[in-house]
Order: structure tokens, then sequence, then C-alpha cells
């Protein structure tokens, strides 16, 4: 590969992991797929992962190819939310909130309806929506602020906990029941915790089964390379086609004032253990 076909494979672009499958496997696969280009300028050529998934979740990986390393850091630095489907079954409880860990406690749940689930949601995201003003260090009373939050771009200056943003049910079939869930700073474990937590709250109990990225900052499902296209022509022109759209949505979301910062430590850690509660509120039983 020439010099050319080189430039092409700096940039950003997203791979679809599947459940069971370790990010750092993932990256490895790629990395081998490159190692297939001979040529001097590729010893420099180094793969960098984005927010990471664990072993159990599937969806939307983000790595960075070359010198699109560094725009993982801005993507990191802008604070962008991002979209999960989150899977819950309710009757029983895990040591590990997930579906097959060590059962510590089984319950009735005939009481719990999709009426009650929403209020609970509802209570969550009004909770979070104000933690993040917080967070985000803005006077409301500013004109800046209100125009800030009309066009939804309120974010931290810094890390912060687990920041839900948005959260609805898209289906209710007792036991099972689906989320969608916005947020920012999160991490799975994170996520099944709120699960589990929501089922408390329901007077009842509930499992993950699943969670599943579908977007990731500006990167959805429809731009995630299946396992069978992480090669190197559909890498490149992955990366070329979104290089416009990445250029445009950093710039966008790195300008001053729209409460991110501009990098300040590229050793930040992209997952975070966030507070005791992943509810984020206080308990509303019997209100």
């Amino acid at each position: 590969m020439g010099l050319a076909g080189l430039a092409r494979l700096h940039g950003l672009f997203a791979a679809y992991k599947p459940p069971g499958l370790k990010w750092k496997h993932l990256r490895d696969t790629v990395e081998l797929q490159l190692l297939k280009v001979r040529g001097p300028a590729f010893t420099s050529l180094k793969i960098g992962m984005g927010h990471r998934l664990d072993a159990q979740s599937s969806g939307v990986l983000v790595l960075g190819v070359g010198r699109g390393r560094r725009l993982l850091t801005d993507m990191y630095n802008a604070h962008l939310t991002k979209d999960y489907t989150v899977h819950g079954l309710l009757g029983k409880a895990t040591d590990d909130f997930c579906e097959d860990g060590r059962l510590v406690e089984k319950t009735t749940y005939d009481h719990v309806t999709r009426e009650k689930l929403e209020r609970i949601l509802a209570l969550i995201q009004g909770s979070h929506q104000k933690a993040l003003v917080m967070y985000s260090n803005v006077d409301l009373q500013t004109q800046e602020a209100y125009d800030m939050a009309v066009s939804g771009v309120i974010r931290p200056m810094n890390k912060s906990p687990m920041l839900i943003t948005g959260i609805r049910c898209l289906q209710f079939a007792p036991p099972e029941f689906l989320l969608e869930v916005q947020c920012m700073h999160e991490t799975q474990k994170q996520l099944r915790r709120l699960v589990h937590e929501i089922g408390l709250e329901l007077k009842s109990t509930a499992v993950c089964t699943q969670v599943r990225r579908t977007r990731d900052g500006f990167f959805t499902l429809d731009d995630a390379l299946l396992r069978t296209q992480w090669d190197l022509p559909s890498i490149q022109d992955a990366i070329q086609s979104a290089a416009p759209r990445v250029a445009a949505e950093l710039e966008k979301n790195l300008r001053p004032g729209l409460g991110t910062q501009q990098p300040s430590s590229a050793g930040w850690p992209w997952d975070s253990e966030g507070p005791s509660s992943a509810l984020g509120l206080e308990s509303h039983a019997g209100r």
C-alpha cells in the first residue's frame, strides 16, 4: 500500500461488538487485518479504542486509527451522549444484576404496571437533569444558559458520575421490559444496576438481561461495521465516509461556551465508577 492508501486509514470508524466478545479481542482482530499492509510507514499506525463495552454488552464501539487516536480524546472531551437499549426481567435479584448471576432473591411482580414504571422513569430523568445542570456549572438565570438548555447542549465541564439525559420504556410485557437510555459517563455495570434499583423502586426486583449501545456520540448502528466487514477496504471506506461528519461534529461540540473544555489530559479514564446509586434520587417508595 502506498502513502496515499495509508493516508486514508487515519481517522475514526465504528464497529459492532457482539455480546460475549471482549473489546480487546475486537481491537486485536482489526490490528491483524491492518498488519497485512506492508511498508515502512505502517509501523507507526496504531489502533486506539474509544468508550469501551464490557464483554456481556454489545453495540457501537468507536476505534481510532493512526492520527485518528487523537480524535478519540476530542470525543471524550466533548462529553457527547450515548444511547442504549436495556432489557430488564422482573421477579428476581442477583449479586451482579445480570440474569445469570447468583440468585439473591425472588419476588412477585403482578402489581407492577407500565404506569408505575414510567412514573419511576420520570423521577429518574428529573433528578438527573438537575444533576446535569449542577455539573455543567451554568447559571440558569442567564440567557446563555437558557439558550443552551433549549439547544440541548448543556454538558458537564469535567468528569461526573453517570448522568441520564433521557430514559423511556419502549416495551412492557411482564416480566420483561425494554428501556431506551440516553446518558453520559456511564459504565454498562451502572446500567445493569439501574435496572436492579428500578425493580426495588417498584417494590419488586429486576435483573438486566441485555445492554446494547445503539449510538456513541455521532456514530450509530448504521455506521458500525459487522464482524464480516473488519477488513482493510471496509475500514478505509468507513473512515473516509465518517471523516467530514467527525470534523464538523467535533468542531461544533468543542466550541467554547458549550459546557465543554479543550483536552487537558489525554490520560483520563474512559470508564468511571459512578455514584453509589444509579438512580440518582432518594427512594420514592410509598409516594
